[in-house]
């Protein structure tokens, strides 16, 4: 095997990667800056540069990237407490960029533009990339959303979340995702969420016990994606639960469903 000429391969690869980047000036005096980096639609990212007053330029999206995210989520959960929340303020913390009102960007000297390019199109990329949780709907984010649109439906005041039934033996290790009142006073509605297999077994469980209890309520059971659990797994639940809701993104049925049992203003 030869010896590699590092020079030479630098230099390939410094011409490769600037024949990738192109620079206009816009006739308000801004930098457009083309890459190859584009959304999983094929729009390109957005990069403007605006030199700023002290010097240096400031590379940012102009809200392209949000705007591109909104399509799929709600974005106001990128600015609140929670998992997606959480991996936000992550993502800024490590590229080193910034965001104000809707914009990502990265404030560089003149020197260190390739290096701030390449961080900016890191954070959009990753950024971008969180819109795949909320088609996954990972347990982590599943158990938010169930929240979030229990709470659009029915008021917070009737609902309480990890609920442990008193005076009974042994209560905390059969918890309740969410206890609801009813229309009924004495008979809640016990409301599960079930994002995988594993929850599917446990809410079985769960609901064997208070029915041989003889605990009064009313169930509802809501998955990320009925179609992902097993036939045997489903015939189980479906013989001691209640009502059924096939996915989260039927919110009109779980609306329907929860304004019988609950007086929800």
């Amino acid at each position: 095997m030869g010896k590699l000429d590092i020079q030479k391969l630098r230099e390939t690869l410094c011409h490769s990667l600037c024949a990738e980047v192109g620079v206009e000036q816009r006739h308000d005096g801004r930098l457009f800056i083309s890459t190859p980096f584009t959304f999983e639609d094929g729009d390109t990212f957005v990069i403007i540069g605006e030199m700023l007053p002290g010097g240096g330029v400031r590379l940012t999206d102009c809200g392209h990237t949000l705007m591109h995210l909104s399509y799929s989520m709600d974005i106001n959960i990128l600015m609140a407490e929670g998992n997606r929340g959480e991996l936000f303020e992550r993502i800024l913390a490590d590229t080193d960029v910034k965001y104000d009102d809707g914009q990502l960007y990265f404030d560089t000297p003149l020197e260190s533009m390739g290096l701030a390019l390449f961080r900016l199109g890191q954070a959009i990329t990753r950024v971008y990339d969180i819109s795949f949780t909320n088609r996954s709907r990972v347990a982590s984010t599943f158990y938010e959303d169930l929240k979030r649109e229990l709470l659009n439906i029915v008021p917070g005041s009737k609902v309480q979340k990890d609920y442990v039934v008193p005076e009974q033996k042994n209560a905390e290790n059969y918890k309740i995702d969410f206890r609801i009142e009813s229309r009924e006073p004495t008979v809640p509605v016990f409301l599960f969420g079930i994002p995988n297999p594993e929850k599917a077994k446990l809410t079985t469980i769960i609901l064997e016990h208070w029915l041989r209890q003889r605990v009064a309520f009313d169930s509802l059971l809501v998955f990320a994606d009925q179609g992902k659990i097993g036939r045997d797994d489903l015939a189980r639940l479906s013989n001691v639960g209640g009502e059924m809701i096939a996915s989260l993104d039927a919110t009109e049925d779980m609306k329907r469903k929860l304004e019988r049992r609950v007086l929800v203003s």
